[in-house]
């Protein structure tokens, strides 16, 4: 198997990692080891991010100013999102269901899983750790487009059906965690599931492998995807503004629409067991 090296939100049945509690200060105390494992992927990522990630999201990083050698208090990081855009961070379990989910995009609250992998899953994580999370997705939650966008979806899904989640789930999947960025410079990153992800940044943008293809909505809630797997899809927006557009279009809409459609042909071999929708 390829190496992934990343995790997008996901939402499964069970995992291996506990969240961990802050103290009564609101602290939460992680060990050496925890602060050495976010340094590593840090360091890494940062560079190899360079002419890859839109500037967009760079823009961010500068704003966030995230510590490079351990890893950051939630109150850091919801100062700067809440002075930018009003958003913010909320420390959740390794897991969490849709309603919560939905529920803290509609409140502007970011989702943040309080673990941090351990060194043997590096390269390779399925449940969303506070390095995806953090490093992943909240730098672009800065730009005030991006996160109008996030708070709208989540409103969306906070008042779907389970069925129409499924559609939403996989809009989610195309755009904030796998999507790609049209730019003078060239190709460029924007989901939080490649920015956070060491093998998946490359691949992405430079291998042959995987289809790139301009992104269209009703395309796009119809395409299967599996959460295990480097990326065989990407679509590609002409820039950061789209998904304002798409926010104010009728999504609810377009979820109904793709309902009354066929689903498309996977771009991959099935997996028996959890792990594609």
């Amino acid at each position: 198997m390829a190496t992934a090296a990343r995790s997008g939100r996901v939402f499964m049945k069970s995992s291996n990692y506990q969240a961990k509690k802050p103290d009564e200060s609101g602290f939460i105390e992680y060990t050496e080891e925890e602060h050495e494992t976010w340094s590593i992927l840090y360091h890494r990522q940062i560079e190899l991010l360079k002419g890859r990630a839109c500037n967009e999201y760079m823009n961010g990083i500068d704003e966030l100013a995230m510590p490079a050698e351990r890893i950051p208090q939630l109150d850091e990081i919801s100062r700067v999102l809440n002075d930018k855009t009003g958003w913010g961070v909320a420390r959740v379990p390794a897991l969490i269901s849709f309603d919560r989910f939905f529920k803290l995009l509609a409140d502007k609250q970011f989702p943040v899983a309080t673990f941090i992998r351990v060194r043997d899953e590096l390269d390779y994580l399925q449940e969303p750790d506070i390095f995806h999370e953090i490093f992943g997705h909240c730098p672009l939650l800065t730009n005030q487009e991006f996160a109008d966008f996030t708070e709208t979806y989540g409103r969306l899904g906070l008042a779907a059906s389970k069925e129409e989640r499924v559609y939403l789930a996989r809009l989610y999947w195309m755009t904030v965690e796998f999507g790609l960025l049209n730019t003078s410079q060239g190709l460029r990153i924007y989901g939080g599931g490649i920015l956070s992800s060491y093998g998946e940044t490359t691949y992405a943008l430079e291998s042959d492998v995987p289809v790139r293809t301009t992104f269209d909505p009703l395309t796009a809630l119809r395409t299967p995807y599996r959460i295990d797997i480097l990326q065989p899809l990407y679509y590609v927006l002409d820039d950061i503004e789209v998904l304002h557009r798409l926010g104010e279009m009728d999504i609810m809409a377009l979820v109904h629409q793709a309902m009354a459609m066929p689903l498309l042909s996977p771009m991959f071999e099935p997996k028996p067991e959890e792990g594609a929708t």
